[in-house]
């Protein structure tokens, strides 16, 4: 009598891509953990991120003062370097007010409150505030606002200018698109098993969102801050180099700073938390808690 076959042990290193269900369950069960995190460790670790925005910003920065450049290229090349920032947040471990909106899916799992969400969105805003005006900060003091002639503070001055000029309701909508696009990357993100395929998920969500003008919060708690910085403080040396005066950007004030951060965060929430993180927990979530998902974590059929 023959003996019956072995199975094959399974292998050491898996290097398939997690399947949706997967991936939905994770960012539920990360959720939990974010929305429950004490406030100290939450904090700082919302700072980083701020920082790390605000890099990405700076990065983005530096290709947009080229004047050789036309529109579209400065988009594209733009939005690839300013996704340094999400690789740092995501690979990090730190915490962004925009990719935690996707603490709904387990709040919706009724697995943390309300009040826990809340709570959690607003140690991670403040932080990320903190952050991105700690960077700027560094940023003015360091002079790199001069750099090429003053080149790189014009191109900051113009990108803030055009933020802090926007209309309300465009605002919301910018935002809205921008952070539905955040969070697919992260969504994404989750599906990978090693590092290099994490920072390849992120970066074409990323790179789209910045390419197509849509308003990042907490990016702009970088750029419109860092303009206020050098339409402020910048000695008269500066704008003799970029043949400008402080009244040729007269939307880059603490005001407009605010009239574009309110308007940005309500579209960065909708797009977040209702276009994405609602929008698959239904899919997927709800009906995985009654029904049982299909194979290959697919939905069931009706």
């Amino acid at each position: 009598m023959t003996e019956p076959a072995l199975a094959p042990p399974p292998p050491i290193f898996n290097f398939n891509a997690y399947s949706p269900a997967e991936i939905h369950e994770a960012i539920e069960k990360v959720g939990v953990k974010k929305a429950t995190m004490a406030f100290l460790p939450s904090f700082m670790l919302a700072m980083v991120a701020g920082g790390s925005i605000g890099l990405g910003a700076l990065y983005y920065t530096i290709v947009a003062c080229d004047p050789d450049l036309s529109f579209a290229t400065i988009r594209v090349v733009g939005g690839l370097v300013f996704s340094l920032g999400l690789a740092i947040v995501l690979i990090g471990g730190a915490e962004l007010f925009t990719g935690n909106n996707l603490i709904v899916m387990a709040w919706a799992s009724g697995k943390v409150s309300s009040s826990l969400v809340l709570r959690n969105w607003t140690i991670v805003y403040v932080g990320n505030l903190v952050g991105a005006l700690g960077t700027a900060g560094v940023m003015f003091v360091a002079g790199q606002y001069t750099f090429d002639d003053g080149s790189v503070g014009l191109a900051a001055l113009t990108i803030g200018n055009s933020k802090a000029g926007l209309d309300f309701v465009p605002a919301i909508a910018l935002g809205m698109m921008c952070n539905a696009l955040v969070c697919l990357a992260v969504w994404l993100s989750f599906s990978a098993r090693t590092t290099s395929d994490r920072i390849l998920a992120i970066v074409p969500p990323i790179a789209a969102f910045v390419a197509a003008g849509f308003e990042h919060s907490v990016a702009n708690m970088y750029f419109i801050p860092e303009a206020i910085a050098i339409r402020r403080f910048a000695p008269d040396d500066f704008w003799a180099d970029i043949e400008r005066v402080p009244a040729d950007f007269p939307n880059v004030t603490p005001e407009g700073f605010f009239a574009n951060l309110i308007p940005v965060t309500i579209g960065n929430v909708i797009g977040g938390a209702f276009m994405v993180g609602i929008v698959y927990w239904f899919v997927y979530l709800r009906p995985s808690r009654s029904r049982g998902l299909g194979a290959g974590g697919a939905p069931p059929e009706p």
